[in-house]
């Protein structure tokens, strides 16, 4: 059976040419990067060449990149560590918005159980924050502002550059979790004013299990791991090596073909787009039409119009060999709606009705074309139209 991979945004596969770069520092160059020998050294050495890669690509001083193990341990770091060092400024409030991945949310939640005021902005109809709500949320006790760069199910690119303005002329700290970013679009933390930024490279053909914070310099946070003085006192664990070549070399090539990959994959986009458009009346485009990622089409069945049981729908694809998902992988396995999709107004059965197709390099127009067969015959089989 014929097998498409659809759902590029919850992963992607290691680029053989990241595959090779890590190789040898799992083979040959193993040394402790801590240790002073020239095993260690050669491993240090190696790191820091990454650091710098990563930092030049994202317009940062190769000092300000931090390696963590995932974009959740970076958006764990980011508010946590941002939380635990403004109390002592007095500042007890954060501001993010309600379409945040979890990594952002659930923090959050937790930080609110011990003293921090949390606003949640709502967003509009495309998913996306106004930045004049950002500013309207402002308080004397706020102390970091955290959203998102772009949205991982619906694809919507957020106002960073304004709401960037915003925190700058404020005085506030401004994290955003680029993780759907870096790769896609060009990013300057300068430019932008960002203060803090996640990472993580296997949403851009590189290793899992790697991740990086930006954190400008001058600013300070709490650390979450204790234990050596690795990542320059920043992030203690031993850092590793072939994760980090990885995550360099897989932003490397991503942001040298990332204009023409944008062009390719909007072309995808659009066609995927055309096609549904044209065979079912009764769905709903979800995400902002033009200031969206080019790889995601987010499509919601209207709850009004057909009956449609979304889980039952992704697990009939998927045993026709095509692989779709209803949002994040982080939150798969539950029957609840998407949160985003319920802040950007659709009711819960139609939210539960909603399918996310994430395009990559190795999507075709026949993969395409395949997987739109599959869907008729399974819409066919499992939809039942209103009268």
């Amino acid at each position: 059976m014929r097998r498409i991979y659809l759902d590029y945004t919850a992963t992607t596969p290691l680029d053989p040419q990241v595959f090779e770069a890590m190789k040898p520092y799992f083979l040959e160059k193993f040394g402790n990067p801590s240790s002073i020998h020239k095993f260690g050294q050669e491993a240090k050495a190696a790191i820091e060449e990454s650091r710098t890669i990563i930092a030049k690509h994202i317009g940062a001083q190769p000092a300000e990149v931090v390696f963590v193990s995932s974009g959740t341990e970076s958006d764990n770091y980011a508010i946590k560590g941002a939380a635990l060092k403004m109390r002592e400024a007095g500042k007890t409030h954060i501001i993010t918005t309600k379409i945040e991945h979890q990594a952002v949310l659930e923090t959050c939640d937790n930080l609110a159980e011990h003293g921090v005021t949390i606003t949640f902005l709502n967003v509009d109809k495309d998913g996306i924050v106004d930045p004049e709500n950002v500013r309207q949320a402002i308080t004397p006790k706020t102390g970091l502002i955290s959203v998102m760069f772009a949205n991982n199910e619906v694809g919507s690119i957020n106002p960073i550059s304004e709401i960037g303005a915003i925190a700058k002329e404020n005085k506030i700290l401004f994290h955003t979790d680029a993780v759907q970013a870096l790769g896609k679009i060009k990013i300057d933390v300068n430019e932008l004013n960002i203060d803090l930024l996640s990472v993580t490279a296997h949403k851009l053909y590189g290793p899992k299990g790697i991740g990086a914070i930006y954190v400008r310099k001058g600013v300070e946070l709490e650390k979450l791991l204790h234990g050596g003085g690795q990542e320059r006192g920043k992030r203690a664990s031993t850092e590793s090596t072939p994760l980090i070549v990885g995550f360099a070399k897989a932003t490397e090539i991503a942001s040298n073909i990332m204009e023409q990959e944008w062009v390719r994959l909007a072309d995808l986009k659009l066609y995927l787009k055309s096609k549904i458009e044209n065979k079912y009346p009764f769905v709903i485009f979800n995400g902002h039409p033009k200031q969206s990622l080019s790889n995601i089409l987010n499509v919601s069945f209207d709850s009004s119009r057909i009956n449609i049981d979304g889980e039952a729908l992704i697990l009939s694809m998927d045993l026709e060999g095509v692989a779709i998902t209803s949002g994040s992988a982080c939150t798969s396995g539950s029957v609840k709606p998407s949160h985003v999709l319920l802040a950007m107004g659709r009711d819960v059965e139609t939210a539960k009705a909603s399918i996310r197709f994430s395009m990559g390099r190795s999507t075709t127009i026949e993969d395409l074309d395949y997987a739109l067969n599959i869907l008729e015959k399974v819409i066919a089989r499992i939809g039942k139209r209103n009268k």
